[in-house]
């Protein structure tokens, strides 16, 4: 089956970071992708623009570089680029992780022997040394058990996800959702009748740990992550009894201190 990555990437990323996952995307998978559809979203440093020249010139007309005048943030970014795939089985890949060798290969087997429209999968979590694993984040395998942890949390990791094109173009695609573009897709794309699977076991390692999660927290985002619970009982995928639930437990932990915060990273990642 013929499947495209779409990357996007933006000013404030590494170089070293983009070739990482480069490799990691192509000289080391089992099975290599039929195109790399990059978006730079808005002018890069000249270290990035010079590696994504170098990989250019050694993948050719694999690697389809797609050039935003201004930088428009992730979803919009993404948007452009799946309209940019050629094929209708497109794997989701940021720019500063690491794709264990064969995860295409595992994902290509669920398209090929299942009728889902987007196949995830656990994901592991390093800090600095990605061969140091701090954490890992496990999501539920089959469609009814993901749509029911949808409900308290984002039920597919974004950076280990494979998709059909169709699917989330149905949907409508990645909308404006400050923080929570993808899980708004995810979603919207359940409610549109799509089907969710997980492969139980780490495909990719994030670059991520418990800096990203202390990143998450302050008055800003658990304002954002209200706004985003809001629109979810608008549409009707949260009854107000779950909205209440997910505000009071998420507004709480996102303004608590550091210390509280990497305790409840540790039960959350622990388990599902």
């Amino acid at each position: 089956m013929k499947f495209s990555v779409l990357m996007s990437v933006y000013c404030r990323e590494k170089a070293d970071f983009l070739s990482r996952s480069l490799v990691s995307i192509w000289d080391d998978q089992t099975i290599k992708p039929n195109e790399i559809v990059l978006v730079k979203d808005g002018p890069l440093s000249e270290e990035l623009d010079k590696t994504i020249a170098d990989w250019q010139d050694k993948l050719g007309e694999v690697l389809i570089v797609v050039s935003l005048v201004k930088n428009v943030g992730l979803g919009d970014a993404l948007n452009q680029g799946i309209q940019v795939c050629a094929n209708e089985l497109i794997a989701r890949m940021d720019t500063d992780d690491i794709a264990h060798p064969e995860r295409f290969e595992k994902q290509i087997a669920v398209f090929q022997t299942c009728d889902v429209d987007i196949c995830g999968s656990n994901i592991n979590e390093f800090e600095s040394d990605e061969n140091i694993i701090v954490s890992s984040r496990k999501v539920p395998e089959k469609h009814s058990e993901i749509v029911k942890y949808f409900k308290m949390r984002n039920g597919i990791n974004h950076p280990a996800s494979m998709y059909k094109k169709s699917a989330v173009l149905k949907a409508g695609g990645y909308r404006h959702m400050l923080w929570f573009e993808d899980y708004y897709l995810w979603v919207r794309m359940i409610m549109n009748g799509a089907v969710f699977y997980n492969i139980q076991e780490p495909l990719v390692n994030m670059r991520a740990g418990y800096a990203q999660l202390e990143r998450r927290g302050g008055l800003k985002y658990a304002l954002a992550e209200f706004s985003f619970m809001k629109e979810l009982k608008n549409i009707g995928f949260l009854t107000l009894t779950e909205f209440y639930r997910n505000v009071i437990q998420r507004f709480t932990a996102r303004l608590m201190q550091k210390h509280f915060l990497r305790a409840i990273y540790k039960v959350l990642r622990a388990k599902w």
